[in-house]
Formats: C-alpha cells, structure tokens, sequence
C-alpha cells in the first residue's frame, strides 16, 4: 500500500505505515474517503460510526480495495455523551497510543429543532459538544504518540457563526437552523486553535488544524433536512457545482496529514467553496482567542472532561 495520489486534483497522503488513525463518521462522505485514504496509505483506521451496518459497509469497501489493511469499526453516536466516553474508554484499553484523531463527523441543518441524548441542541451537541468531548478524552493516547494530530472538520457556514454564550443550546430563542449550523462549526474552530494554544503553552509535540470541504455532495445535505419526514429531503437547490467527497476531503488531508502545516491553521478549498486546498482566511470573530478559550472552559463544564493535567 502507499499514498501514492489516487486522481484528479486529489492531495497525496504520506505514507502512514505504523501510525493509528480515528475518522469520526467514516461510513459516508468525506470520512468514508478520508478512511479509504488513511487505509492506502498504511495506516491502521478505526472507522468511528455511530451506525455499525454501515460501518461495516465501508470497512467491507476498504478490504476490497486493500486486503492487507489494518482497519476495524468502532461505534460513536457524538450525540450522546456517553457513547463518546465508551468509545474513548474502549480504545484506551485495546490501543497503547493514537497518531491522529479526524474530527469529520457531523450533521446539518435538520428542520426543527431536536435534542441529543443528553438533552443538548442537535446540531450544538452532535457537531462540537461530542467532538470536544471525544478529543480531551482521547488527548492522554494521543500525547502518548510521538508526533500526534488532531485535524477538526469545519464548514465555509462558519464564516457567518456567532457564538451566543447567552443560548448555546438555542434554547430561549426561535429555532434557526443555518444559524444553529453555522454557531457549532465555528466553536469546532475554535476547538482547534484553542487546543494549538494549549499544545504550545504547555510544551506538547501535538499538532491541531481544522479544515472545510468547500461545497461537497455528502449525506450531509440529506440527513439532517429529512428529520421527521417521509420523503428524504436535500439541502440547497443544486445549482451550485458539488465536489464529490474524494475530491472535498483534500483540505482535511491537507490539515491531517500536511509535512508543512502551520499549527492551528485553517485549510478549505482554494476559491472557497471548491479549488485544490490552500491555507483558508480567518475573519474578526474566528480570530476571537478570548471567545475561544471561553468556549473550551464551557464546553469542558458541559461535557464533564478536561485536559490532562500539566505535566511539572
């Protein structure tokens, strides 16, 4: 196996030989292509899902490709809590480290507003609160690797979010879906740069980036808009050209695997909804290192985890 570069204007991946990788929402999308690639290039993958069938659908799709892969599935719901912390307590008993954690999962946009397990704003809790959880509780195996990544999925939609300390869980006022989307990936930025911070302050060969996929055609655009209807509904009018996922995950290989990264740096696509990947911009509020540390001190009360402790 290698990364050799698979097509198109698709990104190489090193070679990943040795390294144990998680993709979060790796049975469809750009986390069934970011699997397919991590497995290419030598990596051992856990494909987290939160459906097994079609974990083992994608799993079943790697070994046709490649029968010599190291790849297995493990079952995530990011919308409940204490799925997130089995999942971190299960691979902490079977893997002595982790290389690299991909932050993909996620979920858009659904038509009203639903809860997760633990009671949260659906898109809030699926698309930050879950990750932010499984990355401090996965952060003692990654600081065990020698050169571990943790690489966030954003989305372009983070561009018009806002953070509102006052309702995070849109809870007082008239539910938004696009706003509610557009708030919980940018507090997934400003999980990766915060978590830079830290990796710096306090000496930690870790490296955090986030990424966007542009405009990709993904589950994305149908299973969030589908919730609570008999017929499945797609977001947006398909106007707009969509990247296939193999093409749209390049920025999150760019951020997950790059030699060259830039630690807490946000990659997307060159034009901003599509082009090959490139170093993204980042406006006032994405910037907002204050709101971003707020937000961690929230999140970790929220999710009852927290960073391991310093080390002396």
């Amino acid at each position: 196996m290698t990364g050799a570069v698979l097509g198109g204007r698709r990104v190489p991946v090193p070679d990943q030989t040795g390294r144990t990788v998680v993709v979060t929402g790796a049975n469809s999308g750009t986390g069934r292509a970011a699997a397919r690639r991590f497995a290419a290039a030598g990596a051992r993958v856990v494909l987290a899902v939160r459906n097994p069938a079609k974990g083992a659908d994608a799993l079943a799709e790697i070994r046709a490709a490649w029968p010599e892969a190291r790849a297995e599935v493990r079952v995530l719901d990011l919308a409940d809590l204490a799925s997130v912390r089995a999942f971190a307590d299960g691979l902490g008993r079977d893997a002595g480290h982790l290389d690299t954690l991909v932050n993909n999962a996620g979920i858009s946009i659904p038509p009203e507003r639903y809860a997760t397990a633990d009671g949260h704003e659906l898109q809030w809790g699926t698309n930050f609160l879950g990750p932010f959880a499984l990355t401090n509780l996965l952060l003692p195996l990654l600081l065990a690797a020698p050169a571990p990544r943790v690489a966030t999925m954003c989305s372009y939609a983070a561009n018009q979010g806002r953070i509102d300390f006052d309702d995070l869980d849109w809870e007082r006022r008239e539910y938004r879906p696009l706003p509610a989307y557009a708030q919980s990936k940018l507090a997934d930025l400003h999980l990766a740069r915060h978590l830079a911070e830290v990796a710096g302050r306090r000496g930690w060969p870790l490296v955090s980036t986030a990424a966007h996929p542009g405009l990709t055609r993904t589950n994305l655009q149908v299973t969030g808009p589908s919730m609570g209807k008999d017929e499945p509904v797609r977001w947006g009018s398909g106007l707009l050209p969509m990247a296939d996922p193999e093409d749209g995950v390049g920025a999150l290989l760019v951020a997950a695997t790059g030699h060259d990264v830039v630690q807490g740096a946000y990659y997307g696509p060159r034009y901003g909804l599509a082009g090959p990947p490139r170093r993204a911009l980042l406006n006032r509020r994405m910037r907002d290192d204050a709101t971003g540390a707020r937000l961690w001190a929230v999140a970790q009360e929220v999710t009852s985890t927290a960073l391991p402790a310093a080390r002396s």
